[in-house]
């Protein structure tokens, strides 16, 4: 089984970035800001691991949105939420927004590492993925106005190829074909499912 202090390892050395996450955008999919000067928004998420089950296997958390919030309704996501002019940093808006949304506020998180920055065209934010990890399953308490729904998953999941599929969508006034992971009857797909690319090329090598 993976340790947490490898995972720390790789996320210290060159990310494996743009080109293992486009495994899983959309076809076709901008993956930068529509010219150089543009500046989006910032964002920032949480990827949480923790230990559960029997055998303490790694897992993560991802969250469904509910359908009264602002961008993404009803998507399967990260913890995470838009950059305060307070944050000192996009991981402290990680942290932020995890305790705000899923009740982990925990002091004793470790920070492991960033995962590649992503553009995100339909509302136009730069998210910065953060890797973190907890030594126990958290305490989750719901924000009821954000989070309809939790969903606790192993990294196994996300390393096996049996639980990728794509279908032809259209979304966004045009026609695309969608990867997406297959979380029990749930679709991961989009920008979660391009981060869940990129750290799930990192575990293959560590």
């Amino acid at each position: 089984m993976l340790t947490i202090d490898q995972i720390e390892a790789a996320l210290r050395r060159p990310l494996p970035g743009l080109p293992a996450m486009v495994r899983m955008a959309p076809n076709p999919r901008p993956l930068y800001p529509p010219t150089p000067d543009h500046r989006p928004r910032e964002g920032a998420v949480l990827v949480l691991l923790y230990p559960d089950g029997t055998d303490g296997e790694l897992h993560l958390v991802l969250t469904r949105r509910t359908d009264t919030v602002g961008n993404h309704r009803g998507q399967i996501s990260f913890p995470g939420g838009s950059v305060d002019p307070d944050d000192l940093s996009t991981a402290h808006t990680a942290l932020r927004e995890a305790c705000e949304e899923i009740g982990v506020c925990e002091t004793d998180l470790r920070l492991l590492g960033d995962l590649t920055p992503l553009y995100i065209p339909p509302s136009d934010f730069r998210i910065f993925p953060h890797v973190a990890y907890l030594s126990r399953r958290p305490d989750f308490l719901l924000q009821p106005a954000e989070v309809a729904e939790l969903l606790e998953v192993p990294i196994s999941h996300f390393l096996d190829e049996g639980n990728t599929t794509q279908e032809e969508w259209f979304v966004s006034g045009a026609t695309r074909q969608i990867p997406y992971y297959l979380v029990g009857r749930h679709k991961v797909w989009g920008a979660t499912a391009m981060v869940l690319a990129e750290l799930s090329a990192i575990v293959r090598v560590t």
